[in-house]
C-alpha cells in the first residue's frame, strides 16, 4: 500500500508541476512587457526568497554544513542561471518554443546521471528519452523555419539552461539525499539572493515609475504569481518529487511542459501547427517509456 501512495504522490506531483511550470512561460511573457530580462529574473529571485522564508526559516538547521557547497551549487543551476537565460530567451522566442526546448533536459539529465554517477542504464529509458527528444526536435523544426538568423542564438540560452537544470537534478539527487525539501530550497535561494539584489541595483530598476506604469504594475503582478507558485511551492515540490523517484522521472515534467505551454501560446495568438502536435504525441510516448521502468521498481 505505501508502495501504491508513492507512485501516486509521484505522479500528482508530476501532473501539478507540468501545469504550474507549463504556465510560467506565459508569465515570463507578461512580465517582460514592463521589465527587462535581469529585472524580471532578479525580482522573481528576490520575491520567492521573501515568500520561502515565512516557513522555510526553521528548516535551514536541516542542512549539514558540509551539504552548504551543494545547497549554493545547487542554487545557481537550477535556479539563478536558468531565471535569467530564460528571460533573455523570450525577449525573442515564443514562449511555448521555450517550453518546447525545454524538452532537452531528460536527454541531458539521463546522460549526466550516467556518466557522473553511475546510475544503471537501461534501454528502454534510452529509448524513452530519445522518442521524447525526436518529439522535440519535431516541435522545433517548424519554429526554426519560422524564425531564422540571431533567433536561433536566443534559442541557444534555453539549450544552455536545461543542461543547468539537469546538472541540479542530479546533484539534488546523489548529494542533497535525505535532506528535507523545503530546506533545499529556501537554502537554495537564500544563496542567490545577494547577487540578485546586486544586479537589481545595478540594472537601475524605475522606482519612482511604480505608481504610474500601468505597464510595470502589471508585469510585477504576473512575475508575484510566477514567484509564489511557478518558483517558491513549485520548487519544494520538485525537490520532494526528486527524493521519492529517479532523477529522469522528475525531469520527466519538461516533456509535459510544452503541451501546456502551447496551450497558452495559442490563448495568447502565438502560432501552433499540426506537426506540431504529431511533435508532443512523441513527447508523451516518451513519457511513457521512461517511467514504465520506475513504477515497476
Amino acid at each position: 500500500m505505501h508502495n501504491m501512495s508513492i507512485i501516486l504522490k509521484k505522479w500528482v506531483y508530476l501532473i501539478t508541476l507540468s501545469i504550474i511550470w507549463g504556465s510560467s512561460y506565459i508569465l515570463i511573457k507578461k512580465g517582460l512587457v514592463g521589465l527587462s530580462p535581469l529585472q524580471l529574473g532578479s525580482i522573481r529571485i528576490i520575491w520567492t526568497t521573501l515568500i520561502l522564508s515565512v516557513f522555510g526559516l526553521k528548516h535551514l538547521k536541516k542542512i549539514p554544513s558540509e551539504a552548504w557547497k551543494w545547497i549554493i551549487i545547487t542554487g545557481f543551476f537550477g535556479t539563478f542561471f536558468p531565471n535569467y537565460l530564460f528571460a533573455f530567451a523570450e525577449t525573442e522566442i515564443d514562449s511555448s518554443l521555450a517550453a518546447v526546448l525545454n524538452g532537452m533536459t531528460p536527454l541531458f539529465t539521463l546522460i549526466l546521471s550516467l556518466v557522473l554517477f553511475n546510475s544503471k542504464f537501461r534501454w528502454v529509458k534510452m529509448l524513452g528519452v530519445l522518442v521524447g527528444f525526436m518529439g522535440t526536435l519535431v516541435l522545433v523544426s517548424n519554429e526554426f523555419s519560422i524564425h531564422e538568423g540571431n533567433k536561433s542564438w536566443y534559442s541557444f540560452l534555453v539549450i544552455v539552461a536545461t543542461l543547468c537544470y539537469s546538472i541540479n537534478v542530479n546533484l539534488i539527487k546523489y548529494k542533497l539525499d535525505g535532506i528535507p525539501a523545503l530546506a533545499i530550497a529556501f537554502g537554495n535561494f537564500l544563496s542567490i539572493f545577494i547577487p540578485a539584489l546586486v544586479i537589481l541595483f545595478v540594472v537601475d530598476f524605475p522606482w519612482s515609475e511604480i505608481t504610474v506604469s500601468s505597464d510595470l504594475q502589471t508585469s510585477l503582478y504576473y512575475i508575484f504569481i510566477l514567484s509564489l507558485f511557478g518558483t517558491a511551492i513549485a520548487k519544494v515540490m520538485f525537490n520532494e518529487l526528486v527524493s521519492i523517484s529517479t532523477p529522469v522521472f522528475s525531469i520527466s515534467i519538461t516533456y509535459f511542459l510544452p503541451i501546456v505551454a502551447i496551450g497558452w501560446g495559442i490563448l495568447d495568438d502565438e502560432h501552433f501547427s499540426l506537426i506540431q502536435w504529431i511533435g508532443c504525441a512523441l513527447i508523451l510516448f516518451g513519457v511513457y517509456l521512461i517511467t514504465d521502468k520506475s513504477k515497476k521498481k
